[in-house]
């Protein structure tokens, strides 16, 4: 991931306020062009679309925020991340970033809450992108078993004084280590991202996320997939290690509006690993009528 290249067109940045609480994101291309809303997943930040900006900020007015309690926003204890409350967030940004209606993108828990707002706010979106999301399912067994701990964790009280010093830095370098070594995602980049979680408060308020984010599978999202109207892309990498490909399948099959691209030889973290495949998907979505 350069960060010569795509983080230089970022040159608007800019703090709003939502839920009471500081919220930066970064602005790239044309100030009156159709927005694109990339929201990225858990544990990364804007950082994650460094590959998708430059491509697709040529003609939208695209906006990568770090979403509440990731990069550069604040961390609130005094809120509530509970999934509802958190897509309902989605529309309070939209509200501080006087946008009416969005072409919305979003990968792993970004996906996830985009999934929820479209259903929930049908007039607000113009066009859906999803991109390796548990989506209206949930993770393979082992993941979902450990993603899980964590929530107990997070709503026991003496379980999360001592999950609050875990290494969390290292544990998500396990993840996070390939692909520099690959030369998917700068070093630099990588170290953005665990640096957020070495602090003991920053790891405290992780905790205080996962005491309230829940790992089953959202039925209610499962049933509404045919409502949703908008043209939709779902971009997948295959070799996804905690998410199946079945997800991807099932968006496709049951959205009515919806186009498949599943890329072979990538996994989760597909933006950088495939990012030519992931533009020219999200560019063609972009070039849908709505």
């Amino acid at each position: 991931m350069s960060t010569t290249g795509p983080t230089t067109q970022r040159t608007r940045a800019r703090t709003v306020k939502v839920d009471g609480a500081r919220l930066v994101c970064w602005e790239s291309g044309p100030e009156d062009g159709e927005p694109v809303l990339l929201l990225h997943g858990y544990p990364a930040n804007h950082h994650s679309w460094d590959h998708q900006v430059p491509a697709l900020s040529r003609a939208h007015r695209v906006i990568t925020p770090d979403l509440l309690g990731w990069g550069d926003s604040e961390q609130p204890h005094g809120l509530a991340f509970d999934y509802d409350s958190e897509v309902a967030r989605i529309g309070r940004l939209l509200d501080a970033l006087d946008i009416d209606d969005v072409n919305l993108v979003g990968h792993d828990y970004g996906g996830f809450l985009s999934l929820g707002f479209t259903q929930t706010h049908p007039g607000r979106v113009r066009r859906l992108a999803l991109l390796n999301s548990r989506s209206q399912a949930t993770f393979v067994p082992h993941w979902r078993a450990l993603f899980t701990a964590f929530t107990l964790a997070g709503r026991t009280p003496v379980l999360r004084s001592l999950a609050a010093r875990l290494p969390y830095g290292a544990l998500h370098r396990i993840a996070f280590g390939p692909l520099v070594e690959a030369g998917y995602v700068d070093r630099e980049v990588m170290d953005g991202y665990l640096d957020h979680v070495r602090p003991l408060e920053s790891r405290r308020w992780l905790l205080h996320f996962f005491g309230h984010y829940r790992t089953a599978a959202r039925p209610e999202l499962r049933r509404r997939l045919g409502q949703v109207g908008c043209p939709t892309a779902v971009i997948w990498g295959r070799g996804d290690k905690y998410l199946s490909p079945a997800i991807a399948t099932e968006l496709a099959a049951r959205i009515p509006h919806a186009e498949l691209t599943m890329i072979d030889d990538a996994g989760h973290w597909v933006m950088d690993e495939r990012p030519s495949e992931v533009n020219t998907a999200l560019e063609r979505l972009l070039g849908r009528a709505v």
